[in-house]
């Protein structure tokens, strides 16, 4: 048995509804890898409300990456990012090593992942420690303790000092933003546009679409920033067309990419969204006893036989990408641009 429950229906959505599009390579730029050894017992607690990605895997070893491709895209060859899983547990100074390591012997990009208490001396010698590293992921996550979670701002976890070195070196910097308005937040999408004004060398990614799964969470950040030149929009872990649709009007194909969040995204599930609130409907008993799954607001369990056509998470991430190409008139040569060459060419792959 495989490791993915990999059904007829799963195969005949990838079939239809993926696979006439998809180019043969496609590059996954935000993809987590971890060994459960890499976990610390050091009694800090999350910081995102969000439990339900805990529930997806206990860890994720490249092993079980490269797998997670295979079974999901037989007829494609996927080059990813790798980088460490971001929680507080982690330890980074095992993590990224871990990471490099892989990426160099599978010959992938990898970011590194830096903490603001780092000097930009030691996340220095962190990049240039392999050569798979092209940059940084930063997380939310690593703010200061003292911050409340809905206050945390982006400078507060990539520093001023960590920006202007990855400016210098023109490193690419992943950025998941803080908040609990999420892109439409005035404080995010003003720190964006500061970023690419004061940090122009930085190849800036905004991950998730800036965690706009919902209409209502994008505000008015996209006509704030309608006169970016140069931050690049990954729309990984993100269902929501009509979000993808407002960001590739305003900036096009050229600066959107493709990213699985994996091994999140390797679940079963579909989202929706009520009132602004994102719903992920997953198949009852998926991941686990319902008290557990339930305790985030954010799940909704599906009972059978509707739960039978619930293919998987990332199936309907590039799905919606895909109608949203078609529906604002591009082409199969655009759509090769967001799943392959935009991010081959950002992170030097041939």
């Amino acid at each position: 048995m495989g490791l993915l429950d990999v059904r007829p229906y799963d195969r005949e959505f990838y079939e239809t509804q993926l696979k006439p599009w998809l180019p043969e390579r496609i590059f996954d730029c935000h993809t987590h890898i971890w060994k459960s050894d890499l976990i610390l017992n050091n009694g800090k607690k999350r910081r995102s409300p969000s439990t339900w990605p805990a529930l997806v895997a206990k860890d994720n070893p490249v092993e079980d990456l490269v797998q997670t491709d295979a079974e999901l895209f037989p007829d494609n060859r996927v080059t990813s990012c790798l980088y460490s899983q971001v929680s507080v547990n982690i330890d980074l100074s095992r993590a990224n090593p871990y990471v490099a390591a892989c990426a160099e012997k599978l010959g992938f990009p990898a970011l590194y992942v830096s903490h603001p208490s780092q000097s930009a001396d030691e996340v220095e010698r962190g990049v240039a420690s392999s050569p798979a590293f092209r940059g940084l992921k930063v997380y939310l996550s690593y703010a200061p303790d003292y911050i409340p979670d809905s206050e945390i701002r982006i400078f507060d976890f990539l520093t001023h000092e960590h920006l202007a070195l990855a400016d210098r070196h023109g490193w690419i910097v992943q950025l998941h933003i803080p908040r609990p308005g999420r892109l439409a937040d005035p404080v995010n999408y003003r720190q964006i546009a500061e970023i690419e004004e004061k940090y122009p060398n930085v190849r800036l990614i905004i991950a998730h679409l800036g965690r706009a799964y919902a209409d209502e969470d994008v505000g008015d950040a996209l006509d704030f920033l309608k006169d970016s030149k140069t931050t690049i929009w990954d729309f990984t872990a993100n269902t929501n067309q009509n979000v993808m649709e407002r960001v590739l009007e305003k900036f096009g194909p050229d600066r959107f990419i493709y990213g699985s969040d994996f091994p999140i995204f390797r679940m079963k599930a579909r989202r929706r969204s009520e009132n602004g609130f994102y719903i992920n409907e997953v198949p009852k008993g998926l991941l686990g006893p319902s008290e557990i799954v339930l305790k985030d607001g954010h799940m909704r369990e599906i009972d059978y036989p509707e739960a039978d056509r619930i293919t998987f998470f990332i199936y309907e991430e590039m799905a919606s990408a895909i109608r949203a190409m078609h529906k604002l008139g591009f082409g199969k040569d655009d759509i090769e641009k967001i799943f392959w060459s935009n991010s081959a060419k950002l992170f030097g792959i041939n």
